[in-house]
Order: C-alpha cells, then sequence, then structure tokens
C-alpha cells in the first residue's frame, strides 16, 4: 500500500482500545491510531477526556487502501461493532467520550455516512433508532503511545478479557473475508 493512495476515517464507538482492536484486522487498512477529537481542550490527556469535561470523544483514525476496501464497508463494520442506539454509552462505559460518531473528512464521506445510518436504521440490526452523530472532522489529538496497540499488549487483563476479546470474537466471525 503505498501512502499517497490511503485515505482517512475517523470513527468513535466507544472504548478506542475496542475499536482498534477490530480495525486493525481488515484487509486495506494500513494503520490505526487512537485518540481524541470533537472537544473544546487543547492537547487533552487520557485523564481529561475521561473526566467527560473537554467534549471530546475517544475515536479512532483509521488509514485506509480504499482500492481494497471501501468507506462503506468501514461504516459497516462499525455499525455491527458497537451498539449506535445508546447515547453516550457503550456497556459500562458511560460519558460524552464514550458517543457514537462519525467524523467525515469530506463531502463525499458526509454523504456516505448518512446513507449508511439511513440505511442501517432503517433495517433490522438494531431495535432502537441510532443516535450516532456525524460531524465534519476537526483536530484530531493522538492518544498517549501506551494506548496504542492497547488489546494486542494487554489481553490478559480483565477489562481486555472481558469486553474486548468477545467483541473481537464476535467480530471475526462475522467478518472474516474481511480480515487480513
Amino acid at each position: 500500500m503505498s501512502e499517497q493512495n490511503l485515505a482517512t476515517a475517523t470513527l468513535g464507538a466507544g472504548c478506542f482500545w475496542c475499536v482498534e482492536a477490530v480495525f486493525q484486522q481488515l484487509q486495506g487498512v494500513a494503520a490505526v491510531q487512537s485518540g481524541y477529537s470533537g472537544g473544546e481542550v487543547k492537547n487533552p490527556t487520557y485523564k481529561e477526556v475521561c473526566s467527560g469535561k473537554t467534549g471530546h470523544a475517544e475515536v479512532l483514525q483509521i488509514q485506509y487502501d480504499a482500492a481494497v476496501i471501501s468507506y462503506e464497508e468501514l461504516l459497516n463494520v462499525f455499525w455491527h461493532i458497537h451498539n449506535p442506539t445508546t447515547l453516550n454509552r457503550q456497556g459500562a462505559d458511560v460519558g460524552t467520550q464514550y458517543r457514537s460518531v462519525i467524523y467525515y473528512h469530506n463531502e463525499e464521506q458526509k454523504s456516505a455516512a448518512e446513507a449508511s445510518k439511513q440505511t442501517t436504521d432503517a433495517g433490522d440490526l438494531w431495535d432502537n433508532p441510532i443516535v450516532t452523530e456525524i460531524s465534519a472532522a476537526g483536530i484530531f489529538y493522538p492518544a498517549e503511545d501506551y494506548h496504542n496497540n492497547y488489546f494486542n499488549l494487554h489481553g490478559e487483563q480483565p477489562y481486555c478479557a472481558a469486553v474486548i476479546h468477545p467483541k473481537v470474537q464476535k467480530f471475526r466471525k462475522r467478518f472474516a473475508a474481511k480480515l487480513k
């Protein structure tokens, strides 16, 4: 994959450790970076974001080769790996920092995100209405280094074993044909 052919997607689906563990396994995904977006504080720390007072969401910035995996395919995975019908909550993680959000980088992504949300909402994947925010991408602040590749490095920790591992297993089963 040539870096000049890579596109960027920025998605928030709760804890970024969970999201990273899924998207880094997809064919066509060249890199993933956990971070923060959508808030008011410059250069926020994890502790500040976790307080819920900065306005940031935990997000994943994905560099992908659109010739291998489309933005729409990334969105399909996104809708399946978290509950987009719960406002500011994913499982036991509660707060605006865990909101379901798609930050689009251009008008094509905006249109694709809106269409994908509408199609998914009209389908039978979720019983309740989708509350996912769709907003223009703003400043992305990379998370502290220790958040990178978190599940792969710390899979034995209780949170990883109880929350991330089952999510990854379900994802791997559903999207087996898309795995690296």
